[in-house]
């Protein structure tokens, strides 16, 4: 399949990514996933809008990977800097390029080495930080590389190398 025939599905409220010319679909996230998703939008989004530093984009916005075959993948969480935004800023398609920073929050039928290879998959693309978000556990892995892994359970995560003067508290987020 390609990024162009994934565009033409039609909503059935499943959530769809397409690795490698191959679709996987996805159910929808349940309460815990949207509020913990939400929240961590909120608290991206009001730092980004404020400092003017690009744009924060929600669940369901896709990124094509690669191409031939095509890789579309959606994070629950994004952000992309005005810089690298450049001319698809107010892009209708799937954006062409990886996002600064993408964020998963995992569902409770989500396989921890799907969520890894993910997040790996995520750091091959080109995405400077990707946080995994474990609402069950109240933690968060930061990938910076696929061996630069930390993992918080409380505390502040220092992400002012992507997103200046911001830090995001963990404790907060799951509150």
């Amino acid at each position: 399949m390609t990024a162009i025939e994934l565009a033409s599905l039609p909503d059935d409220d499943k959530r769809c990514e397409l690795l490698d010319g191959v679709l996987h679909m996805m159910s929808p996230a349940g309460g815990r996933h949207g509020r913990i998703a939400g929240r961590l939008f909120l608290r991206i989004g009001n730092h980004v809008e404020q400092a003017k530093l690009g744009e924060v984009f929600a669940a369901e916005t896709g990124y094509l990977l690669s191409q031939d075959p095509d890789t579309v993948r959606a994070p629950d969480v994004s952000f992309v800097s005005f810089e690298r935004l450049g001319e698809f800023a107010d892009y209708a398609g799937y954006l062409p390029l990886a996002p600064d920073l993408a964020a998963e929050v995992v569902s409770p039928s989500d396989e921890s080495s799907k969520v890894e290879s993910k997040a790996k998959a995520w750091l091959q693309a080109g995405v400077r930080v990707v946080l995994v978000v474990d609402p069950q556990t109240k933690s968060i892995r930061e990938y910076r590389s696929p061996s630069e892994i930390r993992v918080y359970e409380g505390g502040t995560i220092d992400l002012r190398d992507v997103l200046p003067e911001f830090e995001l508290n963990v404790v907060e987020l799951f509150a």
